[in-house]
């Protein structure tokens, strides 16, 4: 089973928008059995909220529910649990790192460093443009798949 985790500050926007995104994505190709997706926050002030109503409204117009979903804190024991673990920003890597302390199996990358970028994506919260934002994260997701899908020859 492969293992991902994205990752932004509060877990209530980009990293919620790139978990269900990627778990329909991976649902679409017939290959959840393949798969434990997950998304967390390297901040507590969150944990415990629900998905911003910006993501899931964005979500919703291509037909994605994120119903049940609250915000939970990164923990040091993710790291030995997720197989990829995902920032929305350099700032979240950031973070991990000093979490995470050694990143020594290379798990920890930028989502859109998979589409060949290393950009940060833009946190809807500040920017209250959920369009750009999902169109970033459908571009690191589509991405990651396939190179998943490549590397692991699903």
């Amino acid at each position: 089973m492969i293992k991902v985790l994205f990752v932004c500050h509060g877990n209530i926007c980009r990293s919620t928008m790139a978990e269900f995104l990627f778990k329909d994505m991976v649902k679409k190709q017939g290959l959840e059995k393949n798969f434990y997706i997950a998304s967390a926050g390297t901040s507590r002030e969150e944990a415990g909220s629900p998905v911003h109503s910006g993501t899931r409204r964005k979500l919703r117009e291509h037909n994605i529910e994120t119903s049940g979903k609250y915000a939970v804190q990164l923990t040091k024991e993710d790291y030995k649990k997720y197989d990829y673990i995902l920032g929305a920003d350099k700032q979240n890597i950031k973070n991990m790192n000093r979490l995470f302390v050694d990143d020594a199996e290379e798990k920890v990358k930028l989502l859109l460093e998979y589409a060949g970028e290393l950009s940060d994506i833009a946190d809807p919260w500040y920017t209250g443009d959920f369009e750009a934002t999902y169109q970033d994260v459908y571009k690191g997701c589509n991405a990651l798949l396939n190179h998943i899908i490549e590397k692991h020859n699903l």
